[in-house]
């Protein structure tokens, strides 16, 4: 429960024990006629519950369209050709485990503005930051796999570079908004010899995860050519010529958490991805002044049933009094 006080809490507090003095204080004649020891009490009741509704007790309503207002959220897709290993929950593509993390990730984060980086032999970006949850939703059903033809081999930490002057274009734009990053990948790193580290300053990325795909067992991969069409055969391995095997590389993928600050959470189908949310402050940065002014109009006011106490004490008092004025002029009537 929370108050909205219709007043400095000294004034209503000075206003209150002034009323509480009246109802108390009689003359030091007879008094109203009628005037009761009761009387006072309900007349002090009625204050109290005055002042209780002026502190405008009420509930918080809806507000979950907008919880997240005040984020800027970066997803970081690898696109080489092991995001399509059919390992996820059997044997779909991980690419479907992508889609549909992403999906949820920004339906818990409704509100903020969004944009996808992928990276394969580079990193590009596929959707600037953008409110526009559909387009939204058209970037990530058009997430697909470098064709892998091409593919020459890839480093996990290719959108270094390019996340970097992301977020501090995002920093000196938007000061007021938090940076959330979440990388979507396997760890497995293609190109020759180790990854160079994350070298994000810190402070940049301010919430967010690591979200590993894949399983130790690991799984096929479709060929893809040119223009992304899929093919019925499966990529070789060249140095067994059988079918290569793509296996996530958790210790790499926990590895590029710590480098970017971030906890790294391995993605299983049928398992909720929110838990990937709970590091996103949004106490801190899920509000702006328009939420605010919007949370205050969708909040459940309970003052009203506090007023109608009030008006029950008044129409008590007001037929007390009547009665006694009846019961006065019909004395004076019969002397």
């Amino acid at each position: 429960m929370t108050v909205l006080p219709i007043a400095p809490l000294w004034v209503l507090g000075v206003l209150g024990v002034t009323a509480l003095a009246a109802a108390w204080w009689r003359p030091s004649a007879t008094g109203v006629p009628g005037e009761s020891r009761a009387s006072h009490w309900r007349l002090s009741a009625a204050v109290v519950l005055l002042g209780v509704a002026a502190l405008r007790p009420g509930v918080p309503g809806d507000e979950a369209e907008a919880t997240a207002a005040n984020l800027n959220v970066y997803f970081v897709v690898d696109t080489t050709s092991s995001i399509i290993a059919e390992d996820w929950g059997g044997e779909a593509p991980r690419l479907v485990g992508v889609r549909g993390d992403i999906a949820d990730l920004a339906l818990a984060l409704s509100g903020a503005r969004f944009s996808i980086v992928t990276f394969d032999q580079e990193a590009r970006v596929r959707l600037p930051l953008t409110t526009d949850t559909t387009a939204l939703d058209a970037a990530v059903a058009t997430l697909l796999p470098e064709a892998s033809e091409y593919s020459v081999g890839s480093s996990v930490t290719e959108a270094n570079e390019r996340l970097t002057t992301l977020l501090r274009q995002s920093r000196e734009r938007y000061p007021e908004r938090g940076r959330i990053v979440f990388y979507l990948g396997d760890g497995e790193q293609t190109a020759a010899g180790e990854p160079p580290p994350f070298t994000i300053p810190a402070g940049l990325i301010q919430g967010g995860a690591v979200l590993g795909y894949g399983t130790t067992d690991g799984g096929r991969m479709k060929s893809t050519r040119a223009r992304y069409d899929v093919s019925p055969s499966y990529i070789r391995d060249p140095s067994t010529g059988q079918d290569a095997i793509s296996v996530i590389d958790e210790d790499r993928l926990e590895q590029l958490a710590q480098q970017l600050g971030l906890s790294y959470l391995h993605r299983v189908a049928g398992e909720s991805v929110l838990p990937a949310v709970d590091a996103v402050d949004l106490a801190r940065y899920g509000s702006t002044e328009e939420l605010e002014r919007e949370r205050v109009s969708t909040r459940r006011e309970l003052y009203w049933p506090l007023l109608i106490g009030v008006v029950g004490v008044a129409l008590w008092e007001l037929g007390a009094g009547l009665a006694g004025l009846v019961q006065t002029r019909g004395r004076r009537g019969s002397a």
